[in-house]
């Protein structure tokens, strides 16, 4: 049985190859490789933390941490510490057993998908206490697979936290993550669909290994960007944030928490950001490869301990990244971001995956590279055809519907407290205006006389009463 990969023929053999590296360690040496999955996210936690206030201030203009240990950077184990010798309280409306689970559900599995993250290449084993093993804890014929069902479980933590608080504003905030999460992981699978079609497997080793030649993110520039776009939606942050979005839930679903839980829910949101970094590194940037120009006139630079240095430099640009955007980007409204993960991020990944499954049947059956081009190209030159036909019609079929003389419809007016609460009006409605009382200096503007002391005449009715 045999893939297409990058224009040639890769057994899928060869998948096996690469895991019959795994499974032979002895125990002390799978517990040194897991201490150091788990001390890699904890210590790029507190680097991207202190990062990030730094980066923020610089863009900002203002100074950053600068207090604990040189330049700051102790800054957030310093919060940490803080953190965990805060009084704890719980709240008198928690169930208390979901209350205290949540944020330990929250952080466990942002963890876990650090065990099959290549961080080195599988057949270049490097030395430990005299033992030789791959820079990778374990590997999985459905290692992406198992990826994404960790990072699927971590949401739970957070619909739990929202709806044991037993307030509204926690309750608002975990629904909000549960309708995003689902929104955006299925765009995201969709991206991992396509890097499957020209791998041939879901091994992350084996991806890595199939990018010898070409990143990813060149040949699959689609997936690339969808991915970047779904991570930060999956991550909650801004412009995303909405599940903890301050301006209208206070805090989101993590306003009841305080002491070590609240540290609990930061650190998973951090280590879900190193996680998501660390996935596109391994599926779209290459992995542990070294950047074009040093592979190219380096022949050790893959080799040794080197591999782990490119993969942790992606990751800190990719954490940048994250930076650069809470630092530029306004938070959007809920509606926006609904829209853009149903109406422009499914679709348009369901359309790039059929259009990379049809050249990767056309490349195995021997087909031109530029007859692949020509007939693919025609197909979506054809669709945008179709769809700037209808569009015209249907501009045409909206001017006979209007009223004569051009003239738009009056807005729909409606009552806000209809259904007994209030509610912000929809596209295409308006809402009554209130009158305002003019203040004294508008009406010493226009020389009427000042408005009376509402206080006042209350008081006066009420002395006549």
């Amino acid at each position: 049985m045999t893939s297409t990969v990058n224009g040639g023929t890769v057994s899928l053999a060869a998948t096996t190859e690469h895991l019959s590296y795994f499974g032979h360690d002895v125990w002390w040496l799978i517990v040194i490789k897991a201490v150091f999955c788990f001390a890699f996210a904890m210590l790029t936690v507190l680097f991207s933390i202190v990062w990030e206030r730094k980066v923020v201030a610089w863009m900002q203009l203002r100074i950053g941490p600068n207090r604990h240990g040189p330049w700051g950077m102790l800054q957030s184990l310093a919060d940490g510490v803080k953190l965990m010798l805060k009084e704890d309280l719980n709240v008198k409306r928690a169930d208390v057993v979901v209350y205290v689970m949540a944020p330990i559900v929250s952080a466990i599995p942002a963890f876990m998908a650090f065990a099959v993250i290549p961080f080195g290449p599988a057949d270049n084993e490097i030395s430990i206490f005299g033992h030789r093993t791959p820079m990778q804890l374990t590997d999985l014929p459905i290692g992406i697979l198992y990826i994404l069902a960790t990072a699927s479980v971590g949401i739970y933590g957070i619909v739990l936290a929202g709806w044991s608080s037993g307030s509204t504003y926690p309750l608002l905030g975990g629904l909000r993550a549960s309708a995003q999460m689902i929104s955006y992981e299925i765009a995201m699978g969709l991206s991992f669909a396509a890097v499957f079609l020209y791998t041939g497997s879901m091994s992350t080793s084996t991806i890595v290994s199939a990018q010898h030649q070409r990143w990813y993110a060149i040949l699959l520039p689609v997936s690339f960007l969808i991915y970047i776009a779904t991570m930060v939606g999956e991550t909650n942050r801004a412009p995303f944030d909405m599940p903890e979005s301050e301006g209208d839930l206070v805090g989101g679903f993590n306003t009841e928490y305080s002491s070590i839980k609240f540290a609990l829910f930061m650190l998973a949101e951090y280590v879900n950001m190193v996680t998501v970094s660390a996935v596109a590194t391994t599926l779209f940037l290459g992995g542990w490869r070294a950047p074009w120009p040093i592979s190219t006139v380096w022949d050790g630079a893959n080799h040794g301990w080197w591999p782990l240095l490119w993969f942790v430099i992606k990751v800190n640009l990719l954490l940048f990244f994250f930076i650069w955007l809470r630092g530029t980007l306004p938070r959007v409204r809920y509606d926006q971001l609904m829209k853009l993960g149903w109406k422009v991020l499914i679709p348009v990944s369901m359309v790039w995956l059929m259009l990379v499954a049809a050249v990767r049947a056309m490349r195995n059956e021997n087909y031109d590279f530029t007859k692949i081009v020509l007939y693919i190209g025609g197909a979506v030159i054809a669709l945008l055809l179709i769809s700037l036909v209808v569009d015209l019609f249907r501009d045409r079929e909206d001017k006979r519907a209007a009223p004569p003389g051009g003239a738009p419809a009056p807005p729909e007016r409606f009552d806000p407290m209809a259904g007994g609460y209030p509610v912000p009006p929809l596209p295409g409605q308006q809402m009554e205006r209130v009158p305002r009382r003019p203040s004294r200096a508008q009406g010493q503007l226009v020389g009427a006389s000042p408005a009376p002391d509402v206080t006042q005449k209350e008081n006066e009715e009420d002395g006549d009463a």
